[in-house]
């Protein structure tokens, strides 16, 4: 049965990396509902966050075929359960329709969302939320007129009290040791 997977994928941070990354993806002809990509917690280590809907068995072979790529540190297959994610929508309305009534401001205030800029021309509102979130409060301030509208990839981080790329390393380093020790 297919859901949403997060995919968090541990890189070292060269050029093409991500290409060679979406083509895994491309190749399976999964599509990509989310991209972000940022530096880690740890020094010279990259991160990609990515959101697929397949199922289990599919995304698997797909992290272990990520894995492969020689840039690739590890990639964690995550579900919503284990991981804490926030995105980000940006909402461009005209201030004239703000100064012309409340509702705008009324919905600002229920979604905890916030004003950026407010310029003659035009307002500019933050959310941060969960998609489905941000996406409820486009459909009700749409029919006052959004001029423009961006959402940004999810971004996450695990629920565990470690990262675990860290003790992906350690155990990886236990091991090496231990074969050295021999």
């Amino acid at each position: 049965m297919k859901q949403e997977f997060t995919i968090s994928i541990f890189s070292e941070n060269h050029v093409g990396i991500l290409t060679r990354i979406t083509n895994v993806f491309t190749r399976r002809n999964l599509n990509i509902e989310s991209l972000t990509t940022s530096m880690s917690a740890l020094p010279d280590v990259h991160k990609f966050t990515i959101v697929v809907y397949s199922t289990r068995d599919e995304i698997e072979k797909v992290s272990k075929q990520i894995e492969k790529g020689i840039d690739v540190i590890k990639a964690f297959v995550l579900t919503e359960d284990e991981i804490i994610h926030q995105e980000v929508a940006l909402y461009k309305v005209p201030t004239k329709t703000l100064l012309e009534g409340n509702e705008i401001e009324k919905l600002v205030r229920e979604y905890g969302a916030r004003i950026l800029e407010v310029t003659k021309e035009y307002t500019v509102i933050e959310k941060t939320g969960h998609q489905n979130e941000t996406q409820e409060l486009f459909d009700k301030m749409d029919k006052y007129g959004v001029v423009q509208f961006t959402r940004s990839g999810r971004i996450s981080v695990t629920k565990s009290k470690d990262e675990l790329l860290d003790n992906y390393l350690r155990n990886l380093e236990s091991k090496k040791n231990g074969l050295t020790a021999n």
